[in-house]
């Protein structure tokens, strides 16, 4: 298969993905039912199940699956859209093409013979994309889009103090397309009760995701046979398995970790015993058993009342475990062993080879150590001491069948995911000057002095703007956008609105922000026209450097802008002190109803019409077409004033006339997700751009064996 018509058949590979997955997007989206060829039966609307239950045999469609999977496994977000997207660009591309626009290609692509034009043709439009995903994209996020962005935290991101408020709306957004429409609020509560519960303080909030992210599946307990609504948190840790010698003690318990056999054996590694007579096998077993003995009355001796292995301890062990009185949990799994030595900060206990005492370099205790019965099975609960800032508590989701279980056990391992990413600054490609004077942001704006005072009254608990390292370009020019709140008496989030305007004052307690790079040029317009920046510079790392940013030597910086006539005029570095690279600081959100898309819409079609590059004309018109593809289905059941074209008119009349921009969508969506997600879908279409031949193989080749031996050679 040639390489245009693999462009066409990854557009019919989309398309198919995409009616499956459209269905089910968004709060509206219906369940899509999926039966398995082992009579499974599989009612979900999350995406990456639903993409994984596929059973795909096209190498495109496995491809688009993969990059997709590998996205979600990355963000916890964003499956669903990511079809959509490439189903939409897929399709802008191809309609280019049909129409025979191809003027804006270089002639080396032009002059080719057919075949080879189009191999060519394509993989100079996956050049362009990346190009333009790391160069124009970054620019427009980090210059246009930024000045819309909301916080997550209360003040500024460096204290990683969060509004719960905010917190709650951005995870009832995330479960409201994830699980069925009665469950998605429990779900999110469950989760918002979660991660507070584990949090010694708000500002370890980062170690607390990390630490649920790595050991998810040891922190939750799946129930077959109850309600969803029986889930529930338990604190400490649960073992999935029972007691092989339980032993009631109260109070403190000191435990001990081992990873090998109590009991010695006749023989270390690496040597044999020899017993030649009936009298020394006889004592070599006494041998065992007095020295078995000794191990365990020297952990009583310590006030060891627990002792957990991941090996089967043989028989004599448990045999004086019980008579010393000491409980055993044998088999654990090294994740398990794991996630207690992560925890608590315990080292497995070291038996030596001689008869000397075995050496415990440390032990911890418990609160609790106790047999849990959920159901019918029988578990154990540990009550851990956390020596992080981690407290360690268990999940138990409950649920009619295992597939729900499975579902929300998904569901928030995702979500958990997308908040890890999210709680970290995203660094850009794109450029900016460092300032390092004292920049300003200006404060909220309100519709009246009503909504002035009800937000007051609210406190810290109301959306805050980020500050510390969204870049602005000529403040005295630009006039900078704002966002603020429209709060209702109940304190609820009623609406979100997006104005603009001039800063008129300056705030004492205000945050630095940086200045971009400003280009001396004939035209004098607010972007970039050409977007080739030639950076010739040694990197030095900073790492104590202010929201882990690349600083550049400022004498090692030159920049040149291409004019039509093919000459460069270079900007002057000496009068810049430093570059660093932009970023999408922590905790940054938007509204969600398509609002992320219809904003970079809007400025990256105004940089089409600013462009001189035909190339990058076309491609930033084609990823803007693409990106209303989501606000169109989420409001496609909508009618009247609400229905999208009206919404969409709204919007951008709010935008020219810097008008604020309300949004009656309730509910928030990370901003560096959204990001994420546009950039692994234009590389996951640069790669599809890339396949030159496809290949259909309906079997296994067969292995040939050559007949000759090595004799007749």
């Amino acid at each position: 298969m040639s390489a245009t018509a693999s462009v066409k058949v990854a557009l019919q590979v989309a398309e198919v993905l995409e009616s499956i997955v459209s269905n089910c997007l968004g709060p509206e989206g219906r369940l899509v039912l999926c039966t398995k060829p082992t009579g499974e039966v599989l009612l979900c609307r999350d995406g990456g199940r639903l993409l994984e239950a596929l059973h795909l045999e096209h190498p495109v469609a496995r491809m688009v699956v993969s990059c997709a999977s590998r996205h979600l496994k990355k963000t916890g977000d964003g499956a669903k859209t990511f079809i959509i997207y490439l189903c939409h660009l897929l399709r802008g591309l191809d309609s280019i093409i049909e129409k025979g626009k191809d003027s804006w290609l270089p002639e080396y692509v032009q002059t080719q013979e057919r075949h080879w034009k189009n191999c060519c043709l394509w993989k100079f439009v996956s050049q362009i994309l990346l190009t333009f995903q790391a160069q124009t994209l970054d620019y427009v996020v980090d210059q246009c889009l930024s000045k819309h962005f909301l916080s997550i935290f209360k003040s500024s991101p460096k204290e990683k103090a969060l509004c719960r408020r905010s917190l709650k709306s951005l995870l009832e957004a995330y479960f409201c397309g994830r699980v069925a429409k009665n469950n998605h609020k429990f779900l999110s509560q469950l989760m918002y009760d979660y991660l507070f519960k584990c949090m010694v303080y708000e500002s370890g909030v980062e170690e607390v995701l990390e630490f649920v992210d790595d050991c998810f599946v040891e922190l939750n307990v799946g129930v077959v046979g109850l309600p969803v609504s029986d889930s529930r948190i338990i604190a400490g840790l649960v073992l999935q398995r029972d007691f092989s010698v339980y032993c009631p003690v109260d109070g403190d318990i000191r435990i001990v970790i081992v990873t090998e056999t109590i009991q010695p054996l006749f023989s270390v590694s690496a040597s044999e015993c020899v017993l030649n007579t009936e009298e020394q096998f006889q004592a070599s077993q006494s041998w065992i058993m007095e020295r078995t003995k000794a191990i365990m009355n020297y952990l009583h001796s310590q006030d060891v009342k627990v002792l957990l292995s991941s090996v089967k301890q043989p028989d004599l062990v448990i045999y004086y475990a019980k008579l010393n009185g000491i409980s055993v949990v044998e088999c654990l799994s090294s994740e398990e062993i794991s996630f207690i030595q992560r925890a608590t900060g315990l080292f497995p206990l070291v038996l030596p080879q001689t008869c000397s005492q075995p050496e415990i370099p440390n032990t911890t205790l418990v609160t609790s150590c106790k047999p849990l019965i959920l159901k019918s099975k029988r578990y154990v609960h540990l009550g851990l001491i956390s020596t992080c800032l981690f407290i360690p508590h268990c999940i138990v989701l409950c649920g009619p069948v295992q597939g729900v279980i499975e579902q929300h056990r998904d569901a928030l391992h995702g979500a958990f995911k997308m908040l890890r990413h999210l709680f970290k600054d995203l660094v850009l490609s794109y450029l900016t000057q460092a300032n390092n004077q004292n920049d300003t942001s200006s404060p909220l704006l309100y519709k009246d002095s009503k909504e002035r005072d009800e937000l007051q009254d609210n406190g810290t608990d109301s959306i805050q703007r980020p500050y510390s390292h969204i870049p602005k370009k000529n403040t005295d020019k630009l006039a900078t956008v704002q966002t603020h709140l429209m709060v209702d008496s109940d304190s609820e989030i009623a609406s979100i609105a997006l104005g603009t305007y001039i800063p008129c004052s300056t705030p004492q307690n205000t945050y630095q922000t940086n200045s971009i790079l400003t280009c001396s040029s004939q035209m004098k317009t607010e972007v970039i026209d050409d977007r080739a920046l030639l950076i010739e510079s040694k990197f030095t790392a900073d790492s104590a450097t202010e929201n882990n940013r690349i600083e550049m030597s400022s004498e090692s910086v030159q920049a040149t802008k291409s004019v039509s006539k093919g000459k460069a005029s270079s900007v002057s570095s000496k009068s810049v002190e430093s570059y660093c690279a932009a970023s999408i600081s922590a905790g940054c959100v938007l509204p969600v109803g398509g609002n992320f898309e219809i904003l970079l819409h809007y400025y990256l079609r105004n940089y089409a019409k600013k462009c001189q590059k035909s190339e990058e004309t076309i491609v930033s018109m084609i990823i803007a077409n693409a990106l209303l593809s989501i606000p169109k289905i989420l409001y496609k059941s909508r009618k009247g004033n609400e229905s999208f074209p009206q919404m969409y008119i709204r919007t951008i009349h709010a935008l020219q006339t810097h008008q604020p921009v309300v949004s009656t969508q309730r509910g928030l969506e990370s901003v560096s997700g959204k990001y994420q997600l546009l950039t692994s879908v234009l590389q996951c279409l640069a790669k599809i751009l890339t396949i030159d031949l496809i290949i259909s193989i309906k079997r296994q080749p067969q292995k040939v064996y050559d007949q000759d031996s090595e004799d007749e050679l």
